[in-house]
């Protein structure tokens, strides 16, 4: 009879762990409004190194440091993948802020704002 009770707590175990993992993947992907650093920004980052506007970086208010996202334009299907170095953007309304070169990649800099999608690789 123990053996039966042990049993089924591991397998109701396993199944809350393998739905919270299916529920962390689809956490995974988010969709908002992108904007990019203006080119006359010059300075450091949160995370301490210097804002470098040839590197694919971005900003995010809450993703770790180190974090790889892949940014996609649904309208061009273009697609980048940068570092989260920084903290941002503190506009309402805007999910990710993206260094120069990135937006560049996605050709969205006589556009200015776009909407995007993103996955953490």
């Amino acid at each position: 009879m123990a053996w039966k009770i042990g049993m089924a707590a591991g397998l109701a175990l396993a199944c809350g762990i393998a739905s919270a993992n299916v529920f962390a993947s689809e956490s995974k992907q988010f969709s908002g409004v992108a904007a990019y650093y203006s080119t006359d920004y010059r300075g450091p980052t949160a995370s301490g190194k210097p804002y470098d506007p040839n590197k694919f970086t971005c900003a995010h208010r809450t993703l770790p440091f180190g974090t790889r996202v892949r940014v996609t334009d649904p309208r061009s299907r273009r697609s980048v993948t940068v570092t989260v170095n920084d903290r941002g953007p503190f506009t309402k309304g805007r999910m990710i802020d993206l260094s120069l070169a990135a937006a560049k990649a996605l050709r969205m800099t006589d556009r200015g704002l776009i909407k995007v999608t993103a996955a953490v690789q």
